[in-house]
């Protein structure tokens, strides 16, 4: 796929279609782990935008909002880092980073840079998928545990912690 694709779902039933699908950002120039990463994804239920430089992976992920970033450190004309940086400045988007930096030092600097999760090369799509999931899951977690947990909308109302509704009186069941 090139710079800037995205794609669907594929012909048989994601593992998470009753959701809505999340949107991942890979910003990786090795087109072989960009098409592995975006095959498990896709699988996985999940739309794919691709980036093959920092340039362009900046623009995607600061124009399109994407729901996660799988973001690699070792990039043409920005670097991984930098782009991590820059879209720390904007957004709380999760990142993860995949790269082949093995080391401690540069697993401590992407996490304290803003990544969320740190993925070393040669790496698993299985485990690159769950992952994803696990970031997905806890960050919706987040959201829901900062933001409004109720709603209205004429005489119904919600609570979605709660998991309760009301129609002008008690309680559903």
């Amino acid at each position: 796929m090139g710079v800037g694709a995205t794609d669907g779902f594929p012909s048989d039933s994601p593992p998470n279609s009753s959701a809505m699908p999340s949107r991942i950002l890979v910003i990786e120039d090795d087109p072989n782990v960009v098409e592995l990463a975006r095959l498990y994804l896709v699988n996985d239920g999940h739309q794919v935008l691709t980036a093959s430089d920092g340039i362009e992976g900046l623009r995607l992920a600061l124009d399109e909002a994407p729901d996660l970033i799988v973001l690699d450190l070792m990039l043409p004309k920005l670097d991984g880092m930098s782009v991590c940086r820059r879209v720390r400045e904007e957004s709380e988007v999760p990142i993860v980073m995949l790269t082949a930096r093995v080391e401690e030092e540069d697993t401590l600097s992407g996490l304290e840079t803003g990544a969320d999760d740190y993925i070393t090369k040669p790496f698993s799509p299985r485990e690159l998928a769950a992952r994803v999931r696990a970031v997905l899951r806890r960050t919706a977690r987040d959201a829901l545990d900062r933001g409004h947990t109720q709603m209205q909308a004429g005489c119904v109302r919600a609570d979605v912690r709660k998991r309760t509704a009301w129609v002008d009186g008690p309680p559903l069941t």
